[in-house]
C-alpha cells in the first residue's frame, strides 16, 4: 500500500532574550519570530524586574503572539528557561509549585503562563527547546538581545512601561 507524501509543517523558529539594567533593575525582554520568508520582532519592558522574569516574559509573549497551534523550535541563551521548561517544572508543580529545598518557586506565575501557552501548541507538534551561547555571533541571538537591551533602556526614561509584578 503506498500512503501519499505528507509536506512536514512548516516550523516558527523564535529566538527570545531577556536582561535588565542591575538585577533587579528597569528590564526589556525580545523575541524574534521567524516562519518561512516572514520575520516579527517582539519587545516589552519593565521598570523593576529580574533577568530571569525577562527571559520568560519573552518566552510567553512569543507563543502567546502565535495565532494558532504549529510545531515550534526556540532558541534561548537562557539555561534558566530551557532547564526550567524541559526538565524542573513538572517536578514543581507535583511538589505543589515548592523547589526540592521545599521553597516557593520563583516566577511562579510566569512560568505557569508559559506552561498554559506551551499547551495551546502541543497538539500541533512538539516545542523544541534549544540552548545557544549568548554573545557568540548567532544572527538571531544577537538581535535579540540588542532589542531586549533596547527595551531595558527605554524602561529607564518617562515611557509608560509594561507591567510586570515580581
Amino acid at each position: 500500500m503506498l500512503t501519499p507524501d505528507v509536506a512536514p509543517k512548516p516550523t516558527v523558529i523564535i529566538y527570545t532574550d531577556g536582561g535588565c539594567l542591575g538585577n533587579p533593575g528597569p528590564g526589556g525582554w525580545a523575541a524574534i519570530l521567524r516562519y518561512g520568508r516572514h520575520t516579527k520582532e517582539l519587545t516589552g519592558r519593565a521598570g523593576m524586574t529580574t533577568n530571569n522574569r525577562m527571559e520568560l516574559r519573552a518566552a510567553v509573549e512569543a507563543l502567546n503572539v502565535l495565532s494558532r497551534p504549529c510545531p515550534i523550535e526556540i532558541f534561548t541563551d537562557s539555561e534558566y528557561l530551557r532547564r526550567g521548561i524541559t526538565e524542573w517544572v513538572k517536578q514543581w508543580q507535583r511538589n505543589g509549585w515548592k523547589t526540592a529545598a521545599k521553597q516557593p518557586v520563583k516566577n511562579r506565575d510566569l512560568w505557569q503562563a508559559l506552561m498554559a501557552a506551551v499547551e495551546r501548541h502541543a497538539a500541533a507538534g512538539d516545542i523544541t527547546w534549544r540552548w545557544t551561547k549568548g554573545h557568540a555571533g548567532d544572527e538571531f541571538n544577537e538581535r535579540a538581545d540588542e532589542l531586549a537591551n533596547g527595551a531595558a533602556h527605554a524602561a529607564t526614561r518617562n515611557d509608560p512601561p509594561d507591567l510586570d509584578s515580581q
